[in-house]
């Protein structure tokens, strides 16, 4: 389903700083930022999606599937090939497409397909289908980053870049994400649970019904 209008808007402008702190981050790493396209490292593996992103991954494939279908069944080839080889050990609903929420659920999503590769991404080119829909964990990707906004919280990068470079040197390259506007659109819709690219891409996790 599709997000409100007025959440659709705020996630529009979540994007645009996202993607304008990604630019200025760039700007300042120069060399030390060696993410480039057909560089896939960070393509593999599970991580948990929310609702917004789910939303945005299924807008994508509609889209996809208006602009071009073949690539769309493509895709879709892609996801259910990788829900019945790793669906088995999902530590959760494979009806619903929803992350298991207990503890030893979420121990087990830890070393849940750590080494599968997204169903999103082509392997021939070695980048993204869906690239303009892609996840906020993808948009982040590379750059020094907080997970948690404050001064205490480590930053974390990609282990290809910032090879070489100092504490300080990284430290003037953070790139700083708009995690409470996310966190206040969440809020907003109250739509509850998180998924993997792999569900969102058939349609399944958290649903926007309003």
């Amino acid at each position: 389903m599709h997000l409100p209008q007025a959440d659709a808007q705020l996630v529009q402008i979540l994007i645009e700083q996202t993607d304008a702190a990604l630019a200025d981050a760039a700007r300042r790493a120069g060399p030390w930022l060696v993410c480039k396209p057909g560089c896939s490292q960070c393509c593999h593996g599970a991580f948990a999606l929310n609702a917004l992103d789910a939303a945005r991954l299924r807008e994508g494939m509609e889209k996809l599937r208006a602009d071009n279908p073949a690539l769309a069944a493509t895709v879709e080839e892609r996801a259910q090939g990788w829900i019945a080889e790793y669906g088995p050990d999902f530590p959760g609903s494979l009806q619903t497409g929803l992350l298991g929420e207990s503890e030893p659920e979420r121990d087990r999503f830890e070393e849940f397909a750590n080494d599968a590769a997204c169903p999103a991404l082509d392997p021939v080119t070695g980048c993204c289908d869906l690239y303009a829909a892609r996840p906020m964990t993808c948009r982040v990707f590379g750059p020094p980053v907080r997970m948690q906004q404050d001064e205490e919280s480590g930053l974390g990068c990609c282990e290809l870049c910032f090879v070489g470079a100092s504490e300080e040197q990284i430290a003037a390259c953070e790139m700083v994400v708009p995690q409470d506007l996310e966190a206040r659109i969440l809020s907003a819709i109250d739509l509850p649970g998180e998924t993997v690219v792999a569900f969102a891409l058939v349609g399944l996790g958290p649903a926007v019904e309003r």
